[in-house]
Protein backbone atom coordinates (compact mmCIF):
# COMPACT_ATOMS: atom_id res chain seq x y z
CA UNK A 1 0.00 0.00 0.00
CA UNK A 2 1.46 3.63 -0.86
CA UNK A 3 1.99 6.41 1.86
CA UNK A 4 -0.20 8.19 3.15
CA UNK A 5 -0.17 12.08 1.69
CA UNK A 6 0.56 14.67 4.76
CA UNK A 7 -2.29 16.32 4.35
CA UNK A 8 -4.26 12.96 5.64
CA UNK A 9 -2.33 13.51 9.19
CA UNK A 10 -3.09 17.17 9.59
CA UNK A 11 -6.63 16.52 9.63
CA UNK A 12 -5.65 13.99 12.59
CA UNK A 13 -6.23 14.78 16.40
CA UNK A 14 -3.14 15.19 17.79
CA UNK A 15 -1.64 16.42 21.12
CA UNK A 16 2.20 18.39 21.00
CA UNK A 17 3.40 17.55 24.64
CA UNK A 18 7.15 18.71 23.79
CA UNK A 19 7.63 22.01 22.37
CA UNK A 20 9.63 25.25 23.35
CA UNK A 21 8.55 28.62 22.90
CA UNK A 22 11.35 30.20 22.17
CA UNK A 23 12.08 27.79 19.36
CA UNK A 24 8.68 28.27 17.57
CA UNK A 25 8.13 31.63 16.28
CA UNK A 26 6.99 32.54 12.98
CA UNK A 27 10.25 34.04 11.03
CA UNK A 28 7.92 36.91 9.73
CA UNK A 29 6.89 37.61 13.45
CA UNK A 30 10.78 37.68 14.22
CA UNK A 31 11.04 40.58 12.01
CA UNK A 32 8.62 41.94 12.72
CA UNK A 33 9.41 42.29 16.11
CA UNK A 34 13.15 42.53 16.02
CA UNK A 35 11.46 46.47 13.48
CA UNK A 36 9.77 47.69 16.34
CA UNK A 37 12.54 46.92 19.43
CA UNK A 38 14.89 48.39 17.14
CA UNK A 39 16.57 44.61 17.52
CA UNK A 40 19.98 43.95 15.18
CA UNK A 41 19.51 40.52 13.51
CA UNK A 42 21.69 38.91 11.44
CA UNK A 43 19.48 38.81 8.55
CA UNK A 44 17.05 40.77 7.51
CA UNK A 45 14.92 38.87 5.27
CA UNK A 46 13.07 35.38 5.64
CA UNK A 47 15.70 32.93 3.32
CA UNK A 48 18.56 35.05 5.47
CA UNK A 49 17.12 34.80 9.09
CA UNK A 50 16.05 31.07 8.39
CA UNK A 51 19.68 30.63 7.35
CA UNK A 52 21.37 32.36 10.51
CA UNK A 53 18.74 29.66 12.78
CA UNK A 54 19.31 27.18 10.29
CA UNK A 55 16.01 25.73 10.23
CA UNK A 56 15.67 22.33 9.36
CA UNK A 57 19.25 21.92 8.87
CA UNK A 58 21.45 19.22 10.34
CA UNK A 59 23.22 21.44 13.03
CA UNK A 60 25.71 18.15 14.26
CA UNK A 61 25.65 18.27 18.10
CA UNK A 62 22.64 20.11 20.63
CA UNK A 63 24.95 23.06 21.68
CA UNK A 64 25.16 23.94 18.01
CA UNK A 65 21.27 23.52 17.69
CA UNK A 66 20.73 25.67 20.69
CA UNK A 67 22.71 28.63 19.26
CA UNK A 68 19.32 29.67 17.49
CA UNK A 69 17.80 30.50 20.60
CA UNK A 70 20.53 33.92 21.14
CA UNK A 71 18.23 35.53 18.04
CA UNK A 72 14.92 34.63 18.83
CA UNK A 73 15.16 35.36 22.36
CA UNK A 74 16.65 38.98 21.94
CA UNK A 75 12.98 39.57 20.29
CA UNK A 76 10.99 38.01 23.55
CA UNK A 77 11.76 40.51 26.37
CA UNK A 78 8.26 42.16 26.53
CA UNK A 79 5.24 41.22 27.29
CA UNK A 80 3.66 42.70 23.70
CA UNK A 81 6.19 40.22 22.21
CA UNK A 82 5.59 36.90 24.59
CA UNK A 83 1.13 37.62 24.04
CA UNK A 84 1.54 37.38 20.38
CA UNK A 85 4.19 34.70 19.77
CA UNK A 86 2.19 32.44 22.72
CA UNK A 87 -0.81 33.23 20.68
CA UNK A 88 0.39 32.33 16.87
CA UNK A 89 1.94 29.14 17.98
CA UNK A 90 -1.24 27.95 19.72
CA UNK A 91 -2.99 29.57 16.31
CA UNK A 92 -0.39 27.46 14.01
CA UNK A 93 -0.81 24.24 16.06
CA UNK A 94 -4.61 24.36 16.15
CA UNK A 95 -4.63 24.81 12.35
CA UNK A 96 -3.25 21.27 11.98
CA UNK A 97 -5.98 20.14 14.42
CA UNK A 98 -3.53 19.68 17.47
CA UNK A 99 -6.44 19.71 20.41
CA UNK A 100 -4.12 20.18 23.30
CA UNK A 101 -0.62 21.51 24.10
CA UNK A 102 1.91 21.90 26.65
CA UNK A 103 4.43 24.42 25.73
CA UNK A 104 7.56 24.63 27.77
CA UNK A 105 9.89 27.72 28.36
CA UNK A 106 12.28 29.38 30.82
CA UNK A 107 10.66 32.78 32.35
CA UNK A 108 14.17 33.94 33.24
CA UNK A 109 15.55 33.92 29.97
CA UNK A 110 12.51 36.67 29.13
CA UNK A 111 13.47 39.23 32.17
CA UNK A 112 16.16 40.95 30.29
CA UNK A 113 14.52 44.32 29.95
CA UNK A 114 12.95 44.76 33.26
CA UNK A 115 9.86 42.04 33.04
CA UNK A 116 9.04 40.45 36.30
CA UNK A 117 9.09 36.65 36.49
CA UNK A 118 5.43 36.96 37.50
CA UNK A 119 4.76 39.10 34.06
CA UNK A 120 6.10 37.00 31.86
CA UNK A 121 4.32 33.76 33.07
CA UNK A 122 1.09 35.39 32.82
CA UNK A 123 1.63 37.42 29.78
CA UNK A 124 2.11 33.80 27.95
CA UNK A 125 -1.14 32.39 29.85
CA UNK A 126 -3.03 35.41 28.51
CA UNK A 127 -1.91 34.37 25.03
CA UNK A 128 -2.50 30.77 25.00
CA UNK A 129 -5.75 31.78 26.69
CA UNK A 130 -6.43 34.13 23.82
CA UNK A 131 -6.28 31.72 21.46
CA UNK A 132 -8.25 28.89 22.84
CA UNK A 133 -11.10 31.55 22.67
CA UNK A 134 -10.46 32.12 19.23
CA UNK A 135 -9.40 28.39 18.00
CA UNK A 136 -10.34 25.96 20.73
CA UNK A 137 -7.12 24.48 21.64
CA UNK A 138 -6.31 23.83 24.92
CA UNK A 139 -2.85 24.54 25.84
CA UNK A 140 -1.14 25.03 29.44
CA UNK A 141 2.51 25.17 30.43
CA UNK A 142 5.94 23.84 31.89
CA UNK A 143 8.57 25.76 33.06
CA UNK A 144 11.72 25.04 32.29
CA UNK A 145 15.25 25.08 34.57
CA UNK A 146 18.28 24.96 32.43
CA UNK A 147 21.19 22.85 33.33
CA UNK A 148 23.96 24.58 32.00
CA UNK A 149 22.63 27.96 34.18
CA UNK A 150 22.89 27.29 37.47
CA UNK A 151 20.40 25.01 40.32
CA UNK A 152 19.69 28.40 41.97
CA UNK A 153 18.17 29.51 38.93
CA UNK A 154 16.39 26.19 38.64
CA UNK A 155 14.80 26.50 42.36
CA UNK A 156 13.53 29.75 41.36
CA UNK A 157 11.49 28.15 38.50
CA UNK A 158 10.63 25.57 40.37
CA UNK A 159 8.88 28.33 42.97
CA UNK A 160 7.30 29.52 40.29
CA UNK A 161 5.84 26.37 38.95
CA UNK A 162 4.42 26.09 42.40
CA UNK A 163 2.97 29.53 42.54
CA UNK A 164 1.20 29.00 39.20
CA UNK A 165 0.00 25.58 40.39
CA UNK A 166 -3.63 24.71 39.33
CA UNK A 167 -3.30 28.52 36.98
CA UNK A 168 -1.95 27.11 33.81
CA UNK A 169 1.31 25.70 34.84
CA UNK A 170 1.33 21.98 34.72
CA UNK A 171 4.77 20.83 35.13
CA UNK A 172 8.48 21.46 35.64
CA UNK A 173 11.32 20.75 32.94
CA UNK A 174 15.55 21.05 33.19
CA UNK A 175 16.87 21.65 29.55
CA UNK A 176 20.25 22.90 27.95
CA UNK A 177 23.37 21.42 27.12
CA UNK A 178 22.77 18.08 28.44
CA UNK A 179 26.52 17.08 28.68
CA UNK A 180 28.59 18.21 32.13
CA UNK A 181 25.06 19.42 33.17
CA UNK A 182 23.64 16.49 35.37
CA UNK A 183 20.26 17.10 36.26
CA UNK A 184 21.18 15.65 39.68
CA UNK A 185 22.62 18.95 40.63
CA UNK A 186 19.41 20.66 40.45
CA UNK A 187 17.35 18.16 43.14
CA UNK A 188 16.36 20.96 44.99
CA UNK A 189 14.06 22.40 42.53
CA UNK A 190 12.91 18.61 41.87
CA UNK A 191 12.17 17.98 45.68
CA UNK A 192 10.57 21.57 45.89
CA UNK A 193 7.85 20.29 42.96
CA UNK A 194 7.75 16.69 43.76
CA UNK A 195 6.72 17.85 47.15
CA UNK A 196 4.22 20.05 45.96
CA UNK A 197 2.72 16.82 43.53
CA UNK A 198 3.95 18.38 40.54
CA UNK A 199 4.58 16.85 37.16
CA UNK A 200 7.88 16.66 36.06
CA UNK A 201 9.67 15.97 32.92
CA UNK A 202 13.37 15.80 31.93
CA UNK A 203 15.38 16.46 28.81
CA UNK A 204 17.28 12.80 28.97
CA UNK A 205 19.09 10.56 26.73
CA UNK A 206 19.70 13.06 24.18
CA UNK A 207 23.14 14.43 24.24
CA UNK A 208 23.93 11.91 26.72
CA UNK A 209 23.39 7.97 26.93
CA UNK A 210 21.09 5.90 29.40
CA UNK A 211 22.78 7.06 32.74
CA UNK A 212 21.12 10.53 31.82
CA UNK A 213 17.80 8.79 31.81
CA UNK A 214 18.31 6.58 34.82
CA UNK A 215 19.27 9.68 36.98
CA UNK A 216 15.80 11.90 35.93
CA UNK A 217 13.90 8.74 36.48
CA UNK A 218 15.22 7.46 39.78
CA UNK A 219 17.50 10.72 41.45
CA UNK A 220 14.76 13.65 40.05
CA UNK A 221 11.70 11.92 40.10
CA UNK A 222 10.60 12.48 36.41
CA UNK A 223 7.27 10.94 35.13
CA UNK A 224 8.08 11.46 31.32
CA UNK A 225 11.23 11.76 29.28
CA UNK A 226 11.87 14.45 26.58
CA UNK A 227 13.75 12.22 23.79
CA UNK A 228 15.26 9.86 25.19
CA UNK A 229 16.99 8.84 22.42
CA UNK A 230 19.99 6.54 24.01
CA UNK A 231 17.73 4.81 26.31
CA UNK A 232 18.37 1.37 23.44
CA UNK A 233 21.97 1.45 25.00
CA UNK A 234 20.35 0.15 28.11
CA UNK A 235 18.17 -2.75 27.65
CA UNK A 236 17.23 -3.18 31.06
CA UNK A 237 16.56 0.13 31.49
CA UNK A 238 14.31 0.92 28.69
CA UNK A 239 11.97 -2.17 29.83
CA UNK A 240 12.00 -0.26 33.30
CA UNK A 241 10.19 2.60 30.95
CA UNK A 242 8.26 0.20 29.40
CA UNK A 243 7.05 -1.59 32.87
CA UNK A 244 5.83 1.52 34.58
CA UNK A 245 4.52 3.39 31.61
CA UNK A 246 7.18 6.48 31.41
CA UNK A 247 6.18 8.42 28.17
CA UNK A 248 9.20 9.41 25.85
CA UNK A 249 8.53 12.88 24.32
CA UNK A 250 10.09 11.76 20.99
CA UNK A 251 10.92 14.41 18.34
CA UNK A 252 11.85 12.72 15.33
CA UNK A 253 13.67 15.30 13.37
CA UNK A 254 14.54 17.44 16.06
CA UNK A 255 16.87 14.33 17.38
CA UNK A 256 18.46 14.34 13.25
CA UNK A 257 19.53 17.51 13.53
CA UNK A 258 21.23 17.72 16.83
CA UNK A 259 23.06 14.97 15.60
CA UNK A 260 21.40 12.76 18.38
CA UNK A 261 20.51 9.96 15.62
CA UNK A 262 21.79 9.56 12.53
CA UNK A 263 18.66 9.66 9.95
CA UNK A 264 15.31 9.22 10.47
CA UNK A 265 15.06 5.22 9.70
CA UNK A 266 17.47 4.99 12.35
CA UNK A 267 15.40 6.42 15.13
CA UNK A 268 14.67 4.04 17.56
CA UNK A 269 11.22 5.11 18.70
CA UNK A 270 10.00 2.11 16.28
CA UNK A 271 11.95 -0.20 18.33
CA UNK A 272 10.34 1.23 21.40
CA UNK A 273 7.09 1.22 20.08
CA UNK A 274 7.09 -2.67 19.17
CA UNK A 275 8.35 -3.40 23.23
CA UNK A 276 5.33 -1.22 24.01
CA UNK A 277 6.67 1.75 25.53
CA UNK A 278 4.46 4.90 25.63
CA UNK A 279 5.81 6.91 22.59
CA UNK A 280 4.40 10.23 21.66
CA UNK A 281 5.06 12.40 19.12
CA UNK A 282 6.60 16.03 18.84
CA UNK A 283 7.96 19.17 17.72
CA UNK A 284 10.40 20.13 19.89
CA UNK A 285 10.94 23.17 17.81
CA UNK A 286 8.57 24.54 15.27
CA UNK A 287 10.33 26.86 13.43
CA UNK A 288 14.27 25.62 14.11
CA UNK A 289 13.22 22.29 13.30
CA UNK A 290 11.22 23.40 10.80
CA UNK A 291 8.35 20.78 11.35
CA UNK A 292 4.85 20.62 12.58
CA UNK A 293 3.35 17.74 14.63
CA UNK A 294 2.16 16.40 11.18
CA UNK A 295 5.38 16.50 9.52
CA UNK A 296 6.54 14.11 12.01
CA UNK A 297 3.86 12.07 12.18
CA UNK A 298 4.01 11.74 8.37
CA UNK A 299 7.61 10.99 8.40
CA UNK A 300 7.15 8.61 11.23
CA UNK A 301 5.00 6.84 8.56
CA UNK A 302 7.17 7.63 6.01
CA UNK A 303 10.62 7.20 6.82
CA UNK A 304 10.53 5.43 10.06
CA UNK A 305 7.67 2.46 8.56
CA UNK A 306 4.92 3.03 11.61
CA UNK A 307 1.90 1.55 9.98
CA UNK A 308 -1.76 3.96 10.73
CA UNK A 309 -2.75 1.58 13.39
CA UNK A 310 0.56 2.24 14.60
CA UNK A 311 0.31 6.11 14.37
CA UNK A 312 -3.65 6.15 15.96
CA UNK A 313 -1.53 4.56 19.14
CA UNK A 314 1.15 7.47 18.98
CA UNK A 315 -1.74 9.50 19.29
CA UNK A 316 -3.98 8.34 22.10
CA UNK A 317 -0.24 8.32 23.85
CA UNK A 318 -0.32 12.24 23.52
CA UNK A 319 -3.30 11.94 25.37
CA UNK A 320 -2.91 9.33 27.85
CA UNK A 321 0.86 11.40 28.57
CA UNK A 322 -0.62 14.87 28.84
CA UNK A 323 -0.23 16.14 32.34
CA UNK A 324 -3.61 16.66 33.00
CA UNK A 325 -6.21 15.42 35.57
CA UNK A 326 -7.16 12.12 35.09
CA UNK A 327 -11.05 12.64 34.38
CA UNK A 328 -9.93 15.19 31.93
CA UNK A 329 -7.87 12.39 30.03
CA UNK A 330 -10.64 10.20 29.94
CA UNK A 331 -12.44 13.14 28.17
CA UNK A 332 -10.21 13.48 25.70
CA UNK A 333 -9.35 9.53 25.14
CA UNK A 334 -13.08 9.09 24.54
CA UNK A 335 -13.56 12.20 22.09
CA UNK A 336 -10.28 11.03 20.10
CA UNK A 337 -11.12 7.28 20.18
CA UNK A 338 -14.09 7.97 18.47
CA UNK A 339 -12.67 10.55 16.06
CA UNK A 340 -9.98 8.18 14.69
CA UNK A 341 -12.50 6.10 13.43
CA UNK A 342 -12.99 7.60 10.93
CA UNK A 343 -9.59 7.61 9.00
CA UNK A 344 -8.87 4.24 7.11
CA UNK A 345 -5.53 2.47 6.13
CA UNK A 346 -6.55 3.16 2.26
CA UNK A 347 -6.39 7.35 3.12
CA UNK A 348 -9.77 7.82 3.30
CA UNK A 349 -12.05 9.75 6.37
CA UNK A 350 -15.41 9.30 6.54
CA UNK A 351 -16.50 12.54 7.09
CA UNK A 352 -20.30 11.79 8.55
CA UNK A 353 -18.47 9.66 11.04
CA UNK A 354 -15.89 12.63 11.27
CA UNK A 355 -18.91 15.22 12.28
CA UNK A 356 -20.93 13.02 13.68
CA UNK A 357 -17.62 12.77 16.14
CA UNK A 358 -17.01 16.24 16.46
CA UNK A 359 -20.87 17.07 17.24
CA UNK A 360 -20.36 14.31 20.56
CA UNK A 361 -17.44 16.23 21.83
CA UNK A 362 -19.51 18.97 22.78
CA UNK A 363 -21.93 16.74 24.12
CA UNK A 364 -21.79 15.80 27.56
CA UNK A 365 -22.72 12.50 29.06
CA UNK A 366 -25.60 12.73 31.64
CA UNK A 367 -23.17 11.97 35.10
CA UNK A 368 -20.66 13.86 32.94
CA UNK A 369 -18.28 11.19 32.43
CA UNK A 370 -18.12 9.51 28.94
CA UNK A 371 -16.71 5.82 28.53
CA UNK A 372 -13.55 5.58 27.11
CA UNK A 373 -10.65 2.76 27.52
CA UNK A 374 -8.28 2.88 30.54
CA UNK A 375 -6.16 5.93 30.09
CA UNK A 376 -3.61 3.47 32.33
CA UNK A 377 -3.70 0.61 29.53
Amino acid sequence: MSALPLSFFQRLPKTDLHVHLDGSLRVETILALAQEQGVELPATDIPGLRSAIHAGENTGSLVKYLEAFGITLAVLQTKEALHRVAYELAEDAARENVAYMEVRYAPMLHVQQGLRLTEVVETVLRGLHDAQHDHGIESRLILCGIRNISPESSLEMAELVVAYKGRGVVGFDLAGAENDHPAKDHHEAFSLVRRNNINVTIHAGEAYGPASIAQALHDCGAHRIGHGCRLREDGDLLHYVVDHRIPLECCPSSNVQTGAIASLPTHPLRLYHNLGARVTINTDNRLITDTTVSRELWLTHTEIGLSLGDIKQLLLNGFKSAFLPFHEKRRYLSMISLQLQAFHDDGSIDEALLASSELQLNTPTVDGEPPTDDPES
